[in-house]
């Protein structure tokens, strides 16, 4: 018989296109594969009930496809450092393999736990699996990691993509009496998110696992992403991929991704839709200078980048924070977004944005806490590229521009000119005449008989009055 690998799966919850598991299957036909419900992550304060609500099922289709490559998914529930090495150890595996991750808490975790399973005398294997090039791959001439996304785009897009791998098949799992022993071990059926504690009866706005997340792909590189460039932007329109999520908890596989747009790319006849295209893999891109970030300056995740953002003389006034975390600040767009965001667990990117920078340049409002707010909320909430766009917005990231403040009427006016998206997600407005609508001036009256706020500040003299707080410290 064969020696028995454990795959301890992260972020990768797919048997398709997995580096690691098929790694894994080059070095035997006996693997199975172990999830942890980490009590570290899933009692921290920025969890989002909508997040674990799409993993729980995430895995749920994972057992399947294990089930069907004749093996199994072990789930564990506790502490990684001690669950992975107790469960490897009680069932004799030969290795313990993974993919690894970019985030600081991750990059500890799994150092304690190869330590304890080396302590053990058990191997463990690493490999990269959710990025198409590992941090330290793309680098300047001088070897330095970049730390501005053009120069990062225009060589990243250059070096060669490896292709997606083979699904697995045909493996084995655990006797019976292992089966006992791993039970023993820590093994339990696995939970549904309300057992774990987290309630979230809405929908999801992709069905969670490989199946939907590939059905979605394919949907999208056959119609969306053709108009990608002019419809992106619009939050009214379903003209983005909605894969974030997938991406997120590796329920579909990057290089899967990019293939996909690579025969997209050649099949298309028009250099409008090859545009269409090339901008949604800059945006894949984005999501890998940000994980490249994250990884090399770990430090992004408790604060600013820019040294001039860590001194700025925050307001931070709890009733503005909270009227624009309950989507009521008066500002339509902005309203609208957070609505969204608070009812389906996702928000569009535009609007991302928007709210990002009315909290930070309108409200005074440290962006941290609008960024945990978040991945308190987000079903596709991942901490590289939540960090990134909030310190984009805020002005206080990696970025050539030192300042950038949006202006939400004309963000509106040119992204939701109908005020269909607004109308959507405020429909106390819904009968407001639309030019009122966009720019947000509606009437005093108006606003009291749709039992919508009056707007909370000014946002002309906000961002003058941000602006003179900037050049304060700018000196």
């Amino acid at each position: 018989m064969s020696d028995l690998i454990l795959f301890w799966h992260r972020r990768d919850l797919r048997i398709s296109d997995n580096i690691g598991l098929t790694a894994a299957r080059q070095r035997s036909n006996r693997i199975v594969g172990v999830f942890c419900l980490d009590r570290n992550i899933l009692t921290g304060d920025a969890i989002a009930p909508a997040r674990v609500t799409y993993m729980i099922g995430c895995l749920q289709e994972l057992q399947q496809q294990y089930l069907k490559a004749g093996s199994q998914l072990i789930i564990l529930q506790g502490e990684p450092q001690q669950a992975i090495p107790a469960l490897a150890e009680a069932l004799k595996v030969q290795a313990v393999f993974r993919n690894l991750d970019v985030e600081p808490y991750a990059k500890e975790r799994d150092r304690k736990v190869v330590e304890t399973l080396k302590e053990k005398g058990i191997a463990a294997e690493s490999f990269w699996d959710q990025l198409l090039h590992a941090p330290g791959t793309i680098v300047t001439q001088s070897n330095k990691v970049y730390t501005v996304y053009t120069p990062f785009w225009r060589n990243w897009i250059q070096q060669t993509k490896e292709n997606s791998t083979q699904k697995l098949e045909n493996v084995k799992g655990l006797s019976e009496e292992e089966n006992e022993i791993a039970k023993k071990a820590g093994a339990i059926d696995l939970p549904t998110a309300k057992d774990l504690g987290f309630i979230w009866d809405n929908p999801l706005l992709l069905t969670p696992g490989e199946t939907a997340a590939r059905e979605r792909l394919d949907e999208f590189c056959d119609q969306a992403i053709t108009d990608y460039q002019e419809q992106r932007n619009f939050p009214g329109v379903d003209g983005t991929s909605r894969l974030s999520a997938a991406l997120k908890f590796g329920a579909i596989g990057i290089r899967t991704v990019w293939q996909a747009t690579i025969e997209a790319y050649e099949n298309c006849r028009s250099d409008e839709v090859r545009g269409g295209i090339k901008a949604w893999q800059q945006e894949l891109a984005w999501r890998e200078f940000y994980q490249h970030c994250m990884y090399f300056f770990p430090e992004l995740a408790e604060g600013s980048y820019r040294e001039i953002f860590k001194n700025f003389p925050w307001d931070n006034n709890e009733k503005y924070f909270q009227a624009w975390c309950e989507g009521k600040t008066g500002y339509p767009i902005v309203d609208a977004a957070m609505r969204q965001m608070n009812e389906t667990g996702w928000m569009h990117n535009r609007c991302r944005m928007i709210v990002a920078s009315f909290l930070t340049k309108d409200l005074f409002v440290n962006g941290q806490l609008g960024e945990k707010y978040f991945m308190q909320k987000l079903y596709d909430g991942d901490l590289s590229a939540n960090n990134g766009g909030w310190q984009w917005s805020t002005s206080s990231g990696m970025d050539p521009k030192p300042l950038r403040i949006f202006n939400p009427a004309s963000q509106a006016q040119k992204f939701d000119p109908e005020g269909e998206y607004i109308r959507q997600w405020l429909p106390e407005l819904s009968s407001i005449d639309t030019a009122e609508l966009v720019t947000g001036k509606i009437p005093p009256l108006e606003r009291e008989r749709c039992g919508y706020p009056q707007p909370i500040v000014d946002h002309n003299q906000q961002q003058k009055e941000f602006k003179r707080r900037y050049q304060l410290i700018s000196l």
